[in-house]
């Protein structure tokens, strides 16, 4: 069993402004930039042995600033890319929920049924994260690795790894926030 810390990267400007991000590269703002700081200090004592990131700007900042800190070595896998949220990419939530409001409600509600026009559906990304995390674990057995990837795709994993239903995808999680859960192939659990 592989212990997974998961982190979100540090707020980007389109997290302030309540955009979608998707796979979009959009860099750390100067408060995403302290949010890691800040959240160094905290994710010293999980024990984490290295560092793997979504391939994206924010997370790939955010993943060198917290693996020079607990001097571990980081990388970037493509299958730890964000949700492809295609057309809708870049936009206010807010014009989302007001322009197609029956959308927007079938997303918050049951998200794998939805797929955003020229986006990805939410069982290839499934997919794609389980077999990257189950190599993960095979790789790690008993060890502890971060994971810095944005939303939503930290809530797919999150929710994947504890066997939990998805909803509410655009919650507005905090920059540098972190959780713990272990992951034994095949065998989904919650941790303290």
């Amino acid at each position: 069993m592989v212990k997974i810390v998961l982190i979100r990267p540090g707020s980007t400007e389109f997290d302030e402004e309540g955009r979608i991000q998707g796979t979009l590269d959009v860099p750390l703002s100067e408060q995403g930039r302290r949010e890691i700081v800040e959240a160094v200090d905290a994710l010293r004592g999980q024990g984490i042995q290295a560092i793997y990131c979504s391939p994206c700007e924010s997370a790939e900042e955010s993943a060198r600033v917290i693996a020079q800190a607990l001097q571990v070595k980081m990388k970037a896998l493509e299958n730890l890319q964000n949700l492809d949220q295609g057309l809708w990419q870049g936009m206010l939530i807010d014009d989302v929920r007001t322009k197609q409001p029956k959308v927007f409600r079938q997303w918050q509600d049951r998200p794998e049924n939805v797929c955003p026009p020229g986006g990805e559906m939410i069982d290839d990304v499934r997919q794609r994260v389980l077999q990257t995390i189950t190599k993960l674990a095979k790789k790690h057995k008993d060890g502890v690795v971060g994971l810095v990837v944005p939303e939503p795709l930290a809530n797919v994993i999150g929710c994947l790894i504890r066997d939990e239903s998805l909803r509410d995808l655009w919650r507005t999680g905090i920059g540098g926030a972190w959780e713990s859960v272990s992951f034994t192939p095949g065998v989904p659990t919650a941790s303290p």
